[in-house]
């Protein structure tokens, strides 16, 4: 028995369109106030994790009980170079892989880095699914430098 060579081959099933994956960098979070009813760290993390996962930043301050003034208004702050990579990563505007741990970067001290750590934001299928902190190993090895460097330091007054 022949084929027919010049058959057509069976159209695949249409599926939906292929979302690409938004992985939004670690980040340290913006150094805030004791309160416990503003922008905690852990409140930054979720709210960058609604914003990624509703692209709106109204939506996600709302989710976080906050309002969208003192989002932009922190963001703004000093210290705020990784939140606001992590933000526009979560909008899908950042291309490149960011390498926000240097103080460079940041504008954050290294023993503040070092306590503080990174969070980092999980997403699952397009959704905030966690969050968690990873620890900064590059700002605690520069904490301890700096910390040797001045221990290595005499007094002048221990040099007579």
């Amino acid at each position: 028995m022949k084929r027919n060579s010049s058959r057509q081959p069976a159209p695949e099933p249409a599926s939906e369109p292929r979302r690409t994956r938004r992985r939004i960098p670690a980040f340290h979070p913006v150094p805030v106030g004791p309160r416990r009813d503003g922008w905690v760290p852990e409140r930054q993390a979720a709210f960058i994790g609604y914003l990624a996962e509703t692209r709106s930043v109204l939506a996600a301050a709302r989710a976080v009980g906050m309002g969208r003034e003192s989002a932009y208004r922190l963001r703004k702050r000093p210290g705020a170079a990784g939140f606001a990579a992590a933000w526009d990563a979560a909008l899908g505007r950042l291309h490149s892989p960011v390498n926000l741990a240097s103080a460079k970067s940041t504008g954050l001290d290294a023993g503040y880095r070092a306590e503080h750590g990174m969070i980092q934001i999980v997403m699952g299928r397009g959704h905030y699914a966690a969050r968690y902190w990873k620890p900064d190993m590059n700002a605690l090895l520069q904490h301890l430098a700096r910390l040797d460097r001045l221990g290595r330091r005499t007094p002048a007054s221990a040099t007579r």
